[in-house]
């Protein structure tokens, strides 16, 4: 009877130790890392946005993660870019051999997302934060590129380095469907933390100003288990007062910056 009343109290003390390593764990993720570099790390160095090279700045510079935008041409590749047309050229009506006419500053083309995962895949330190971007001919397209993007990220076993983001509501309610273990966070700023959660979110990302709309959202976030980030923040005053808010991630142009920040505290 001893005997086993010291095995469950056993249990029930390494259950605790368990449970307060991971809170600690946790808070310690968000108080010595928070960066995450908007379209990489490309400001500093003048490099272009969305870039391997702004990747691979990124991931020198110890960022917890590299955020990047996804787009799906007329023949269904994956191409990394921010905004619907790659120099001009729209990508959705465009096929991948009509973007290669153009190049980026550095003389890069535009990054497939098979090839920019591979380079972000060499390493696990730095988060590849998977922004899927909504589709302009609408949800069907915009769904089809969610699927191929998680199908691409398990076939090169990326789940444990790539998470997603995304203005859809209804693209990243079928991320946690499909990639259930997966981080996912929805950025429009238009739905309060409980109804993210319930839909399936792990994460509210939305822009500070949002946060200053809905002073109580963070706080209501963090309580729910949600992880908080904010984008894009690129002034001191405003990551000192997001920090001082407890949040887990900034999205910055700046992640110099917020490094130098981090170093003073």
């Amino acid at each position: 009877m001893i005997s086993k009343f010291l095995n469950s109290q056993t249990m029930k003390t390494t259950y605790l130790v368990l449970v307060f390593s991971f809170l600690l764990a946790s808070c310690g993720k968000r108080v010595t890392n928070p960066v995450i570099a908007h379209r990489g790390a490309w400001k500093a160095q003048e490099l272009p946005q969305n870039s391997i090279a702004s990747l691979k700045k990124a991931i020198a510079l110890g960022c917890y993660g590299s955020e990047f935008d996804v787009h799906l041409t007329k023949d269904d590749i994956l191409v990394v870019n921010h905004d619907k047309d790659f120099m001009g050229i729209d990508i959705e009506t465009a096929t991948y051999d009509e973007l290669l006419a153009k190049q980026l500053p550095n003389g890069e083309k535009i990054p497939t997302l098979k090839a920019y995962l591979e380079e972000g895949l060499t390493q696990k330190k730095t988060k590849l934060i998977l922004e899927l971007k909504t589709a302009p001919s609408g949800k069907e397209r915009t769904l089809k590129l969610t699927r191929m993007a998680i199908d691409l990220v398990h076939s090169l076993k990326g789940q444990a380095v790539v998470e997603y983001i995304c203005f859809d509501f209804d693209a990243g309610q079928l991320v946690s469907q499909l990639a259930p273990k997966a981080e996912v966070a929805y950025l429009n700023g238009d739905k309060t933390p409980a109804e993210a959660k319930k839909a399936g979110y792990t994460s509210i990302d939305y822009n500070y100003k949002v946060y200053l709309e809905n002073p109580t959202w963070i706080k209501e976030a963090l309580d729910l288990g949600l992880t908080v980030n904010a984008w894009t923040v690129n002034t001191e005053e405003e990551m000192r007062n997001l920090l001082g808010q407890n949040v887990n991630f900034i999205t910055t142009n700046e992640p110099e910056l917020l490094f130098k920040i981090l170093d003073k505290k």
